[in-house]
Protein backbone atom coordinates (compact mmCIF):
# COMPACT_ATOMS: atom_id res chain seq x y z
CA UNK A 1 0.00 0.00 0.00
CA UNK A 2 2.82 2.49 0.79
CA UNK A 3 4.60 1.78 -2.56
CA UNK A 4 1.43 1.99 -4.63
CA UNK A 5 0.76 5.75 -2.71
CA UNK A 6 4.82 6.38 -3.31
CA UNK A 7 4.42 5.65 -6.91
CA UNK A 8 0.75 7.95 -7.34
CA UNK A 9 3.02 10.34 -5.54
CA UNK A 10 5.73 10.67 -7.56
CA UNK A 11 3.82 10.36 -10.88
CA UNK A 12 1.66 13.58 -9.64
CA UNK A 13 4.97 15.45 -8.67
CA UNK A 14 6.86 14.63 -11.92
CA UNK A 15 3.54 16.67 -13.53
CA UNK A 16 3.79 19.28 -11.43
CA UNK A 17 7.49 19.56 -11.50
CA UNK A 18 7.36 22.08 -14.92
CA UNK A 19 4.49 24.03 -13.39
CA UNK A 20 6.33 24.23 -9.83
CA UNK A 21 9.85 25.16 -11.71
CA UNK A 22 8.08 27.65 -14.20
CA UNK A 23 6.53 30.08 -11.48
CA UNK A 24 9.71 29.41 -9.41
CA UNK A 25 11.52 30.95 -12.25
CA UNK A 26 8.88 33.88 -12.49
CA UNK A 27 9.22 34.34 -8.91
CA UNK A 28 13.15 35.05 -9.28
CA UNK A 29 12.52 37.15 -12.54
CA UNK A 30 10.03 39.28 -10.44
CA UNK A 31 12.09 39.36 -7.11
CA UNK A 32 15.32 40.66 -9.20
CA UNK A 33 12.77 43.22 -10.89
CA UNK A 34 11.89 44.58 -7.38
CA UNK A 35 14.70 44.69 -5.84
CA UNK A 36 15.38 48.14 -7.64
CA UNK A 37 12.46 49.68 -6.00
CA UNK A 38 12.97 48.58 -2.08
CA UNK A 39 14.21 51.91 -1.56
CA UNK A 40 14.35 55.08 -3.82
CA UNK A 41 17.54 57.35 -2.72
CA UNK A 42 17.54 59.72 -5.98
CA UNK A 43 18.33 63.32 -7.27
CA UNK A 44 17.50 64.55 -10.67
CA UNK A 45 21.19 65.61 -12.63
CA UNK A 46 19.75 68.86 -14.67
CA UNK A 47 21.67 68.87 -17.81
CA UNK A 48 21.36 72.97 -17.62
CA UNK A 49 22.85 73.20 -14.67
CA UNK A 50 25.99 72.29 -16.72
CA UNK A 51 27.35 69.95 -13.47
CA UNK A 52 29.59 67.20 -15.05
CA UNK A 53 27.96 63.60 -15.15
CA UNK A 54 31.34 62.65 -14.17
CA UNK A 55 31.54 64.48 -11.20
CA UNK A 56 28.73 63.05 -9.80
CA UNK A 57 28.50 60.96 -6.47
CA UNK A 58 26.25 58.34 -7.44
CA UNK A 59 27.17 55.87 -4.45
CA UNK A 60 24.75 57.95 -2.00
CA UNK A 61 21.90 57.05 -4.67
CA UNK A 62 20.06 54.02 -5.72
CA UNK A 63 18.67 55.34 -8.52
CA UNK A 64 19.43 59.05 -10.82
CA UNK A 65 17.40 60.87 -13.41
CA UNK A 66 18.94 62.61 -16.67
CA UNK A 67 16.51 65.51 -17.72
CA UNK A 68 15.31 66.04 -19.72
CA UNK A 69 14.08 64.32 -23.17
CA UNK A 70 11.92 66.38 -25.43
CA UNK A 71 8.39 65.85 -26.96
CA UNK A 72 8.33 66.89 -30.12
CA UNK A 73 4.95 68.81 -30.77
CA UNK A 74 5.57 67.78 -34.65
CA UNK A 75 5.58 64.32 -34.40
CA UNK A 76 4.71 63.40 -30.53
CA UNK A 77 7.73 61.73 -30.39
CA UNK A 78 10.48 61.76 -27.21
CA UNK A 79 14.41 63.40 -28.58
CA UNK A 80 17.01 64.73 -26.79
CA UNK A 81 18.65 67.93 -28.72
CA UNK A 82 21.93 67.34 -30.30
CA UNK A 83 23.93 69.71 -27.25
CA UNK A 84 22.96 66.93 -24.72
CA UNK A 85 23.11 63.51 -26.89
CA UNK A 86 26.65 62.95 -26.04
CA UNK A 87 26.21 63.22 -22.41
CA UNK A 88 23.04 61.26 -22.26
CA UNK A 89 23.92 58.62 -24.13
CA UNK A 90 27.29 58.22 -21.90
CA UNK A 91 25.29 59.24 -18.41
CA UNK A 92 24.01 55.63 -17.09
CA UNK A 93 27.92 53.89 -18.11
CA UNK A 94 29.23 57.39 -16.15
CA UNK A 95 27.73 57.13 -13.39
CA UNK A 96 28.29 53.72 -13.07
CA UNK A 97 31.62 53.56 -12.80
CA UNK A 98 31.34 55.24 -8.87
CA UNK A 99 28.29 52.66 -8.32
CA UNK A 100 27.63 49.55 -10.78
CA UNK A 101 24.36 49.13 -8.93
CA UNK A 102 22.49 52.55 -9.00
CA UNK A 103 19.77 52.51 -11.93
CA UNK A 104 19.35 55.12 -14.27
CA UNK A 105 15.85 56.97 -15.86
CA UNK A 106 15.40 59.18 -18.64
CA UNK A 107 13.49 62.09 -17.30
CA UNK A 108 11.01 63.59 -20.37
CA UNK A 109 9.31 67.27 -20.31
CA UNK A 110 9.91 69.35 -17.12
CA UNK A 111 8.89 72.28 -15.66
CA UNK A 112 9.74 74.47 -18.66
CA UNK A 113 7.98 71.88 -21.35
CA UNK A 114 5.71 72.64 -23.58
CA UNK A 115 2.01 71.92 -21.76
CA UNK A 116 0.07 72.40 -24.04
CA UNK A 117 2.32 69.82 -26.58
CA UNK A 118 1.85 67.11 -23.42
CA UNK A 119 -1.97 67.58 -23.08
CA UNK A 120 -2.27 67.72 -27.07
CA UNK A 121 -0.04 64.22 -27.50
CA UNK A 122 -1.96 62.47 -24.87
CA UNK A 123 -5.83 62.78 -26.35
CA UNK A 124 -5.30 60.28 -28.92
CA UNK A 125 -4.56 57.13 -29.24
CA UNK A 126 -1.91 57.53 -32.33
CA UNK A 127 -0.13 60.00 -30.82
CA UNK A 128 0.21 58.09 -27.41
CA UNK A 129 1.42 55.25 -29.45
CA UNK A 130 4.64 57.95 -30.77
CA UNK A 131 5.57 58.94 -27.49
CA UNK A 132 5.42 55.32 -25.80
CA UNK A 133 7.35 53.68 -28.92
CA UNK A 134 9.95 56.07 -29.28
CA UNK A 135 10.16 56.87 -25.48
CA UNK A 136 11.33 53.13 -24.96
CA UNK A 137 13.40 53.07 -28.25
CA UNK A 138 15.60 56.23 -26.68
CA UNK A 139 15.71 54.57 -22.99
CA UNK A 140 17.19 51.35 -24.31
CA UNK A 141 19.33 52.93 -27.01
CA UNK A 142 21.12 54.76 -24.54
CA UNK A 143 20.76 52.65 -21.88
CA UNK A 144 18.44 53.69 -19.36
CA UNK A 145 16.98 51.82 -16.73
CA UNK A 146 13.76 53.08 -16.60
CA UNK A 147 11.47 56.44 -18.16
CA UNK A 148 10.12 59.32 -16.21
CA UNK A 149 7.36 61.81 -17.13
CA UNK A 150 7.16 64.97 -15.86
CA UNK A 151 3.78 67.20 -17.23
CA UNK A 152 3.25 69.84 -14.80
CA UNK A 153 0.24 69.33 -15.04
CA UNK A 154 -2.79 68.22 -16.91
CA UNK A 155 -5.09 71.12 -15.67
CA UNK A 156 -8.65 69.47 -16.26
CA UNK A 157 -10.76 66.14 -15.73
CA UNK A 158 -10.31 65.52 -19.58
CA UNK A 159 -6.59 66.06 -19.13
CA UNK A 160 -6.26 63.78 -16.48
CA UNK A 161 -8.44 60.80 -17.48
CA UNK A 162 -5.67 61.17 -20.89
CA UNK A 163 -3.16 61.06 -18.76
CA UNK A 164 -4.24 57.99 -16.80
CA UNK A 165 -5.05 56.44 -20.37
CA UNK A 166 -0.97 56.98 -21.37
CA UNK A 167 -0.10 55.50 -18.30
CA UNK A 168 -1.74 52.42 -18.85
CA UNK A 169 -0.12 51.69 -22.03
CA UNK A 170 2.72 53.02 -21.49
CA UNK A 171 3.00 50.27 -19.02
CA UNK A 172 1.45 47.42 -21.58
CA UNK A 173 3.76 48.56 -23.93
CA UNK A 174 6.80 48.49 -21.42
CA UNK A 175 5.79 44.92 -20.41
CA UNK A 176 5.62 43.52 -24.04
CA UNK A 177 8.70 44.96 -25.18
CA UNK A 178 10.02 43.26 -22.15
CA UNK A 179 8.76 39.67 -23.51
CA UNK A 180 9.94 40.43 -26.72
CA UNK A 181 13.75 41.65 -25.52
CA UNK A 182 13.91 39.24 -22.75
CA UNK A 183 14.98 42.47 -20.84
CA UNK A 184 13.78 43.02 -17.68
CA UNK A 185 11.12 45.72 -17.53
CA UNK A 186 12.07 49.27 -18.02
CA UNK A 187 10.95 51.72 -14.65
CA UNK A 188 8.06 53.80 -15.33
CA UNK A 189 7.66 56.68 -12.66
CA UNK A 190 5.95 60.46 -12.65
CA UNK A 191 6.73 63.78 -11.75
CA UNK A 192 3.62 64.77 -10.18
CA UNK A 193 1.92 67.71 -8.27
CA UNK A 194 2.29 67.68 -3.76
CA UNK A 195 -1.50 66.67 -3.45
CA UNK A 196 -3.65 64.30 -5.35
CA UNK A 197 -5.84 66.89 -5.84
CA UNK A 198 -4.36 69.30 -7.98
CA UNK A 199 -6.07 72.88 -7.19
CA UNK A 200 -9.82 70.67 -7.72
CA UNK A 201 -8.69 68.59 -10.00
CA UNK A 202 -7.74 64.88 -9.24
CA UNK A 203 -5.31 63.08 -10.25
CA UNK A 204 -5.92 59.51 -12.18
CA UNK A 205 -4.46 57.35 -8.68
CA UNK A 206 -5.78 53.92 -10.09
CA UNK A 207 -4.32 54.34 -13.39
CA UNK A 208 -1.22 55.74 -11.56
CA UNK A 209 -1.02 53.25 -9.23
CA UNK A 210 -1.64 50.06 -11.90
CA UNK A 211 1.26 51.63 -14.19
CA UNK A 212 3.42 53.42 -12.18
CA UNK A 213 6.55 51.59 -10.16
CA UNK A 214 6.12 55.11 -8.08
CA UNK A 215 5.75 58.59 -8.53
CA UNK A 216 8.31 61.57 -7.36
CA UNK A 217 5.98 64.23 -5.17
CA UNK A 218 6.99 67.59 -5.53
CA UNK A 219 5.94 68.60 -2.16
CA UNK A 220 7.67 72.48 -2.42
CA UNK A 221 7.81 75.57 -4.51
CA UNK A 222 5.28 76.62 -2.17
CA UNK A 223 4.25 80.31 -2.02
CA UNK A 224 2.16 82.36 -0.05
CA UNK A 225 0.41 85.92 -0.33
CA UNK A 226 -1.53 88.14 2.04
CA UNK A 227 -5.32 88.66 0.83
CA UNK A 228 -3.86 92.70 -1.21
CA UNK A 229 -1.84 89.90 -3.42
CA UNK A 230 1.57 91.36 -1.29
CA UNK A 231 4.03 88.05 -1.81
CA UNK A 232 5.00 86.92 1.97
CA UNK A 233 7.94 85.04 3.47
CA UNK A 234 7.27 81.58 3.96
CA UNK A 235 8.37 78.27 4.31
CA UNK A 236 9.09 76.85 0.53
CA UNK A 237 8.61 73.45 1.09
CA UNK A 238 7.16 72.84 4.50
CA UNK A 239 6.46 69.33 5.32
CA UNK A 240 3.55 70.41 8.23
CA UNK A 241 1.68 74.02 7.76
CA UNK A 242 -1.03 73.93 10.68
CA UNK A 243 -4.68 75.56 9.63
CA UNK A 244 -3.71 74.51 5.69
CA UNK A 245 -3.44 71.69 3.66
CA UNK A 246 -0.27 73.14 1.56
CA UNK A 247 2.33 70.90 2.74
CA UNK A 248 4.16 68.08 1.92
CA UNK A 249 2.25 65.81 5.04
CA UNK A 250 -0.95 66.89 3.32
CA UNK A 251 -0.05 66.01 -0.05
CA UNK A 252 1.18 62.42 1.30
CA UNK A 253 -1.78 62.07 2.94
CA UNK A 254 -4.06 63.20 0.15
CA UNK A 255 -2.34 60.67 -2.19
CA UNK A 256 -2.70 58.05 0.03
CA UNK A 257 -6.22 58.55 1.13
CA UNK A 258 -7.14 59.05 -2.71
CA UNK A 259 -5.82 55.54 -3.00
CA UNK A 260 -2.11 55.64 -3.70
CA UNK A 261 0.08 53.05 -2.06
CA UNK A 262 2.23 54.33 0.10
CA UNK A 263 5.43 52.14 -0.92
CA UNK A 264 4.76 53.75 -4.44
CA UNK A 265 5.52 57.18 -3.18
CA UNK A 266 8.84 58.45 -2.72
CA UNK A 267 8.81 62.65 -1.64
CA UNK A 268 10.95 65.06 -2.86
CA UNK A 269 12.86 68.35 -1.53
CA UNK A 270 14.21 71.57 -2.89
CA UNK A 271 17.92 71.58 -2.76
CA UNK A 272 16.88 75.72 -3.78
CA UNK A 273 15.34 78.38 -1.72
CA UNK A 274 13.35 81.24 -2.29
CA UNK A 275 14.92 84.73 -1.78
CA UNK A 276 13.31 87.37 -0.95
CA UNK A 277 13.16 90.91 -0.52
CA UNK A 278 11.58 92.11 2.86
CA UNK A 279 9.50 95.28 3.11
CA UNK A 280 10.76 95.84 7.01
CA UNK A 281 14.01 94.18 8.56
CA UNK A 282 12.67 94.22 11.77
CA UNK A 283 10.04 91.91 10.38
CA UNK A 284 11.87 88.90 9.31
CA UNK A 285 10.30 85.81 10.56
CA UNK A 286 8.17 83.00 8.04
CA UNK A 287 4.87 85.88 6.41
CA UNK A 288 6.44 88.73 6.41
CA UNK A 289 5.54 91.03 3.77
CA UNK A 290 8.35 91.45 0.97
CA UNK A 291 8.64 93.98 -1.74
CA UNK A 292 10.29 91.51 -4.53
CA UNK A 293 12.15 88.94 -5.21
CA UNK A 294 16.36 89.01 -4.84
CA UNK A 295 18.22 87.19 -7.42
CA UNK A 296 14.59 86.33 -9.87
CA UNK A 297 13.25 84.61 -6.30
CA UNK A 298 15.37 81.34 -6.39
CA UNK A 299 19.30 80.74 -5.53
CA UNK A 300 21.14 77.53 -4.77
CA UNK A 301 21.63 75.22 -1.55
CA UNK A 302 25.14 75.82 -2.30
CA UNK A 303 24.76 79.76 -3.12
CA UNK A 304 22.76 79.83 0.30
CA UNK A 305 25.33 78.26 2.48
CA UNK A 306 28.27 81.33 0.50
CA UNK A 307 25.37 84.02 1.47
CA UNK A 308 25.46 83.01 4.79
CA UNK A 309 29.44 83.08 5.45
CA UNK A 310 29.58 86.03 3.59
CA UNK A 311 26.76 88.49 5.11
CA UNK A 312 27.04 86.57 8.55
CA UNK A 313 23.22 85.77 8.13
CA UNK A 314 21.14 84.27 10.96
CA UNK A 315 19.87 81.25 10.49
CA UNK A 316 16.54 79.61 11.88
CA UNK A 317 14.26 75.81 12.02
CA UNK A 318 11.70 75.96 12.63
CA UNK A 319 10.34 72.63 13.33
CA UNK A 320 6.54 73.26 13.86
CA UNK A 321 6.57 73.48 9.63
CA UNK A 322 9.93 71.53 9.18
CA UNK A 323 12.00 74.55 6.95
CA UNK A 324 14.73 76.84 7.41
CA UNK A 325 15.03 80.21 6.05
CA UNK A 326 17.92 83.10 6.79
CA UNK A 327 18.43 86.78 6.95
CA UNK A 328 20.56 89.93 6.51
CA UNK A 329 19.17 92.99 6.22
CA UNK A 330 16.67 93.22 3.85
CA UNK A 331 17.45 89.66 2.10
CA UNK A 332 15.30 87.02 2.98
CA UNK A 333 15.90 83.28 2.07
CA UNK A 334 13.47 80.17 2.73
CA UNK A 335 14.85 76.86 2.12
CA UNK A 336 15.57 73.29 3.34
CA UNK A 337 18.99 72.76 5.39
CA UNK A 338 20.18 69.62 6.52
CA UNK A 339 18.05 68.94 9.50
CA UNK A 340 14.89 69.83 7.61
CA UNK A 341 16.16 67.16 4.95
CA UNK A 342 16.71 64.53 7.62
CA UNK A 343 13.55 65.14 9.43
CA UNK A 344 11.47 64.60 5.92
CA UNK A 345 13.82 61.52 5.27
CA UNK A 346 12.46 59.98 8.57
CA UNK A 347 8.90 60.92 8.32
CA UNK A 348 9.28 59.07 4.86
CA UNK A 349 10.46 56.11 6.41
CA UNK A 350 7.82 56.21 9.24
CA UNK A 351 5.41 56.38 6.62
CA UNK A 352 6.46 53.46 4.81
CA UNK A 353 7.06 55.71 1.99
CA UNK A 354 9.33 54.23 -0.93
CA UNK A 355 11.86 56.61 -0.84
CA UNK A 356 13.15 60.59 -1.35
CA UNK A 357 14.79 62.54 -4.18
CA UNK A 358 16.37 65.80 -4.55
CA UNK A 359 15.74 68.71 -7.43
CA UNK A 360 18.44 69.45 -8.66
CA UNK A 361 21.83 67.58 -7.46
CA UNK A 362 24.11 70.21 -8.87
CA UNK A 363 22.66 72.86 -6.32
CA UNK A 364 23.84 71.02 -3.18
CA UNK A 365 26.89 71.67 -1.22
CA UNK A 366 29.91 69.18 -1.32
CA UNK A 367 26.95 66.55 -1.29
CA UNK A 368 25.90 67.67 2.19
CA UNK A 369 22.30 67.27 2.04
CA UNK A 370 22.38 64.49 -0.29
CA UNK A 371 24.50 62.98 2.37
CA UNK A 372 22.61 63.72 5.40
CA UNK A 373 19.60 62.27 3.41
CA UNK A 374 21.44 58.77 2.84
CA UNK A 375 22.42 58.74 6.80
CA UNK A 376 19.04 59.76 8.12
CA UNK A 377 17.29 57.01 6.40
CA UNK A 378 20.32 54.22 7.32
CA UNK A 379 21.55 51.31 5.31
Amino acid sequence: MNVVKLIYTSMAFSKLLPVFLSSFLLLLLQLQFSTAQNVVKSAYWFSGSEYPVANIDSTLFTHLFCAFADLNSQNNQVTVSSANQARFSTFTTTVQQKNPSVKTLLSIGGGNANKAAFASMASQASSRKSFIDSSIRLARTNGFHGLDIDWEYPENSAQMTNFGVLLNEWRTAVSTESRSSGKLPLLLSAAVSYSSNYFGVINPVQAISNSLDWINVMAYDFTYRAPDSVRLTGPPAALYSPGTQISGDAGIRAWIQAGMPSNKIVIGFPYYGHSLRLADANNHGFFAPTNGEVNGGAMGYKQIRQFISQNIATQVYNSTVVSDYCYSGTTWIGYDDTQSVSTKVRYAKAKSLLGYFGWHLANDDNWALTREASRAWGA
